[in-house]
């Protein structure tokens, strides 16, 4: 079972399409290396924007993907 969380978007990698993600469920902590969702387009993973992050262990944050942004 997953959980599904809010966050802001920090920054993008492209080549590794993956971003670092501060959760609003935790404002102070941030994860990196997260992958993101292929059926994202780059282009929309601007820093400062709302992403929808599934987190697939909650005792394991960095388990997680970008799922949605808006």
């Amino acid at each position: 079972m997953f959980i599904v969380q809010r966050g802001t978007l920090l920054s993008f990698s492209s080549s590794t399409y993956t971003a670092s993600v501060l959760l609003a469920a935790s404002a102070s902590t941030a994860i990196d290396a997260v992958p993101v969702s292929r059926g994202i387009a780059s282009a929309e993973m601007v820093t400062g924007r709302r992403v929808t992050v599934a987190i697939f262990d909650g005792a394991n944050p960095e388990d997680a993907m970008v799922v949605g942004v808006w």
